[in-house]
């Protein structure tokens, strides 16, 4: 079976604002076989710096009821060494979600890559507001 490449994103919120906005594009990403949702991860940082992370199987059902939807294909690959790695530069009385997830759309193309002895040499990724910004412009 041919897997496409994993990224990892980091989202941040102000305060504890996971309320589920985000869900029905993740979900629809999922539909169209673009991404499988491989874990999710939330960290917590509250006013006075204390952290606490948060596994999506470990979501309270009323108020995490929309992410527990998402089907995650692997819980705990992302873990409480991410958790530490994001908390040092995350904001008090902040929060991030941490959404890795395989390029599925990409599974074939690496295939063929592979097939034809070829290789990455690099990848780069440009974000989305960047590209925004330039076209703009």
């Amino acid at each position: 079976m041919a897997f496409g490449p994993v990224d990892i994103v980091i989202i941040g919120f102000p305060g504890n604002k996971f309320s589920g906005q985000i869900v029905p594009a993740l979900q629809e990403l999922v539909q169209n076989r673009t991404v499988r949702i491989i874990d999710l991860l939330f960290v917590i940082k509250d006013a006075d710096g204390v952290v606490t992370t948060i596994e999506a199987a470990d979501l309270d059902p009323v108020d995490g009821a929309a992410f527990l939807e998402i089907d995650v294909v692997q819980a705990g690959a992302l873990n409480h060494e991410d958790a530490d790695e994001v908390s040092e530069d995350l904001p008090l009385n902040s929060s991030a979600l941490l959404v890795a997830f395989e390029n599925s759309w990409a599974a074939r193309f690496v295939q063929a890559v592979a097939e034809a002895d070829g290789f990455v040499i690099d990848n780069i990724r440009i974000p989305a507001a960047v590209v925004a910004e330039l076209v703009s412009e």
